[in-house]
């Protein structure tokens, strides 16, 4: 599967040398390793997590402008985020998780690979709305919540012009027409939605990315876990 993940690299005109290759072999060995101590994933089989996750997570990288400030919205075991700072030098993402042992894989992860474009932060993202509102050129999410909750999550994370990159699965096309409503309330809208297909298998995943084109009311987002318990 290093392989498969090397030709896709290279299809995608990303850095494809052994350095970078070394890294994603690095970032599964400490997965396993502290996957064992607490779940942070359910897929730990090698080529499996090269393709769901580590092939997965780069290929959102095509959304994300150059030299662009990125938050990682609940960042989990680091996908999409560690991914895509392996691949991409030139972007910085933030990344905030709830809790605390994830924090702490993940600066081990930044520690061991060498990677100074990536923080971690002990942080719930609602929270994190407050601290660094409309700080971001971009966010990025995979597996956290159905889109009228990520939107809420994100959008007032975003700079007006910023985009959001959702990493979705076949139900893309219904989870946009549950989120109307709140797009129009966070000032969002999609403007573009893609399928692919992970190679070497008839997995298929889509990509919602969505615009900030206002300013989103700063009553957004709410408290008390109401993003989840109540969406939009």
């Amino acid at each position: 599967m290093r392989s498969v993940l090397c030709g896709e690299l290279e299809r995608l005109s990303l850095p494809a040398c052994e350095n970078i290759l070394e890294k994603f072999e690095k970032y599964y060995s400490l997965l396993i390793e502290w996957n064992e101590k607490f779940n942070l994933t359910a897929i730990t089989d090698r080529n499996e997590v090269y393709l769901k996750h580590f092939i997965d997570s780069v290929y959102g990288e095509k959304y994300i402008e150059k030299g662009s400030i990125v938050v990682d919205i609940g960042a989990g075991a680091g996908f999409p985020s560690i991914p895509l700072c392996i691949v991409r030098e030139d972007i910085k993402i933030d990344t905030y998780d709830s809790l605390l042992k994830r924090v702490g894989f993940l600066r081990e992860v930044a520690e061991k690979l060498e990677l100074r474009n990536v923080t971690a932060t002990h942080m719930r993202i609602e929270d994190a709305a407050l601290k660094s509102r409309n700080r971001y050129d971009a966010a990025v999410a995979r597996a956290v919540a159905p889109l009228p909750t990520l939107v809420e999550y994100a959008l007032p994370l975003l700079k007006v012009g910023g985009t959001l990159v959702a990493y979705k699965g076949s139900n893309y096309k219904e989870e946009i027409s549950v989120a109307k409503n709140a797009l129009r309330l966070l000032n969002g809208e999609v403007i573009a939605a893609e399928e692919v297909v992970l190679p070497s298998s008839d997995i298929t995943h889509s990509f919602v990315i969505i615009k900030k084109c206002r300013d989103t009311d700063k009553k957004y987002p709410r408290g008390k876990n109401k993003p989840r318990l109540e969406p939009l």
